[in-house]
């Protein structure tokens, strides 16, 4: 099906003209179309559609765009030249415009639909027709497929105007949330979580669209007013984008018959899915069931560990429905999300997004998505009773392998050999009740120091000695838990040479970042990239994509701090009602 991944573009390429031969477009090659699709793409309206895997859909350009950033390092993999991002040909594809890209490029690009199911419930009425059918990639289209050093990659931009699944949007982005997914997406590389990538990012001059957002200084829970914000499209770049909803809505079409050729399409989705992201793992020559046995396991393995990584790292999804949860196992879609800094075991940036999808309730909610994406496959294995019992049984270990990657994560951020649940129960307590700021705590603490002072640099409230400042002894307990932390990994003994102490403390520093993405170092990076000021965001991402490193003391002073306390609750910066 696909071109061999063997094949190499050269480095440096420098304009759309050399980019083009690596172009290979799998999901539009083997997958079907929906049938009643135009073939120009010209296919912008909300309308339902009943079968096929993808629409063909030409993007709508954003008006006269101009260079904001892109990821040097996502450049270099891909074998780009830095150049690329500022030439006119791919600025002109990258804001939206394909029709004037070389063969065998496509002028067209491609939308797909896909199911929701929240926490695990089946939903039809965020659809416009209350069927399922019009649910899908409102804002975002694909525009290539290409072999780049022997990787494949889809590009997809974000924010590249209206599909039949717009459900009534105008299909834009603005600038203010495309800035927030181009840092996070890299960021998150940088961190060493599984995700998807920023290639580059380009705003409007002259187009603006009229948002919801919050007046300065508001703690509203929603927006309290409408603003104009500039346009923007950033580019989103991922082996797939292929979701657990997208497997349900085809899962569901073939479990409810509704029509004659769902449960080859189901069938064919599953293959392809494998092929894309699964391809080094599962043997193409063995049958589908096998298949299926093996891709179930797989992506469990994936999943736990992404989402073990999320809290190592302190990252909230706040809107992991099935649609937002990518099959190859990373993070995707970055809307309503936020990184922790004070620490709440419920943090939620999400205003609607409840408890259920807080914080330290993501893995609870990754098992549901898990049995989204179990029961999407069930129709291939209606016939096929052994391979049902092994798929029934993968799901039901969920929680085990989950806990397992909890307990690993747990126990490399303390420096620890093994879990030890005492000690974890304990310090969850403490840093609740301090409270205390989740990156820094962790960082100071893999600095391995003598006693708690360093700790108290992550501290939002001071526990002197009196009494009336630590009513609970808090500052007590800390220190039992430090003595104890202390025993446990075996630096308690003042003969514990410094070799010993340093290699520990340089073990934690790799899963303990120092720098995180704080939502008050972002506002205003994206308020003066608004004014056409792109210099701090380029700054911040700088910082943002060297996150365990010892930056210059300038970067510590500006990064490496608490919350203010004036911040906290602010809407969009706290929190958010929407992505945008």
């Amino acid at each position: 099906m696909n071109k061999p991944l063997g094949r190499e573009t050269r480095f440096d390429v420098s304009n759309l003209e050399e980019l083009a031969p690596m172009a290979d477009y799998s999901l539009m090659d083997s997958l079907i179309c929906d049938p009643d699709a135009t073939s120009d793409g010209v296919d912008h309206r909300p309308r339902q559609v009943f079968s096929g895997h993808y629409v063909p859909v030409r993007p709508t350009p954003i008006e006269t765009p101009e260079y904001v950033a892109h990821s040097e390092d996502l450049f270099r993999e891909l074998g780009f030249a830095d150049s690329l991002a500022q030439s006119d040909d791919f600025i002109r594809m990258f804001s939206g415009d394909l029709s004037q890209v070389p063969a065998p490029m496509s002028k067209v690009g491609w939308a797909c639909g896909y199911a929701l199911s929240i926490y695990g419930t089946e939903y039809t009425q965020q659809c416009p027709f209350q069927t399922g059918n019009g649910y899908g990639d409102g804002r975002a289209i694909s525009v290539l497929e290409a072999v780049l050093n022997g990787q494949r990659w889809e590009m997809q931009l974000k924010g590249g105007g209206q599909t039949p699944y717009c459900r009534g949007g105008d299909g834009r982005a603005v600038l203010r949330s495309s800035v927030r997914e181009f840092l996070a997406q890299e960021h998150m590389h940088a961190l060493g979580v599984p995700t998807s990538r920023s290639l580059s990012l380009y705003v409007s001059k002259t187009e603006r669209v009229r948002r919801p957002w919050y007046s300065p200084g508001s703690h509203s829970l929603d927006p309290d007013q409408l603003i104009s914000e500039p346009v923007a499209i950033s580019t989103r770049v991922a082996p797939s984008f292929i979701r657990v909803g997208q497997l349900e809505l085809f899962g569901r079409r073939a479990r409810k018959q509704e029509h004659p050729r769902a449960h080859e399409e189901l069938e064919q989705l599953v293959l392809h899915l494998i092929d894309r992201e699964y391809h080094g793992v599962i043997d193409q020559s063995l049958d589908t069931p096998t298949k299926i046995v093996m891709l179930a396991r797989e992506f469990r393995g994936r999943l736990a560990s992404l989402v073990a990584n999320w809290i190592r790292v302190g990252y909230c999804q706040g809107n992991f429905n099935s649609d937002n949860c990518a099959a190859g196992g990373f993070t995707l879609d970055y809307g309503p999300f936020g990184f922790c800094e004070l620490f709440e075991p419920f943090y939620q940036p999400w205003t609607g997004g409840g408890q259920h999808f807080s914080f330290l309730n993501q893995p609870a909610a990754a098992e549901r998505n898990f049995k989204s994406f179990c029961s999407a496959l069930q129709p291939l294995l209606a016939d096929h009773e052994n391979e049902q019992a092994q798929l029934q049984e993968i799901h039901g270990g969920f929680a085990e392998v989950m806990q397992a990657e909890l307990e690993k994560m747990w126990a490399a951020k303390l420096g620890l050999g093994t879990f030890d649940a005492e000690l974890f129960r304990e310090l969850i307590t403490l840093m609740t009740r301090t409270p205390v700021d989740y990156t820094m705590f962790f960082r100071e603490l893999s600095s391995v120091p003598e006693d708690i002072e360093p700790l108290k640099n992550s501290f939002y409230r001071s526990l002197d000695e009196s009494a009336a400042a630590d009513p609970e002894g808090l500052l007590n307990r800390w220190s039992e838990w430090f003595a104890r932390w202390k025993s446990q990994i075996g630096i308690d003994d003042s003969t514990v040479s410094s070799q010993f102490r340093e290699e520990l403390s340089r073990n934690m520093k790799l899963v303990n970042p120092k720098y995180t993405m704080r939502e008050w170092f972002v506002l205003p990076a994206y308020q003066r990239a608004a004014e056409g000021d792109y210099q701090p965001l380029r700054a911040l991402q700088g910082v943002l994509t060297q996150p365990y490193a010892e930056q210059s003391n300038a970067v510590e002073a500006q990064y490496y701090r608490l919350k203010p306390s004036e911040l906290f609750n602010l809407g969009g910066v706290s929190h958010y009602s929407c992505s945008s």
